[in-house]
């Protein structure tokens, strides 16, 4: 496991602090929850990217069609 120093301004460090303790956690697994969330949701966009990337345009364009004929009745 790995150690890592981060400057924040106080302020934001108390509300981390009061945070954490509302959620009866320490300020460290707060920011390994925080840090989780965030990776997942960079993972999920990397994905989405690389799916669309190799997707058809024409196909997902009729597919969009589709959905908006159907929400638009």
């Amino acid at each position: 496991m790995a150690t890592l120093t981060v400057r924040i301004p106080d302020g934001k460090h108390s509300r981390l602090k009061a945070l954490a303790q509302h959620r009866h956690i320490s300020v460290n697994k707060l920011i390994e929850e925080l840090s989780t969330q965030a990776l997942a949701e960079f993972d999920s966009e990397v994905r989405f990217h690389a799916l669309a990337a190799s997707g058809n345009i024409e196909k997902g364009l009729k597919l969009l069609d589709k959905l908006d004929a159907h929400f638009s009745k």
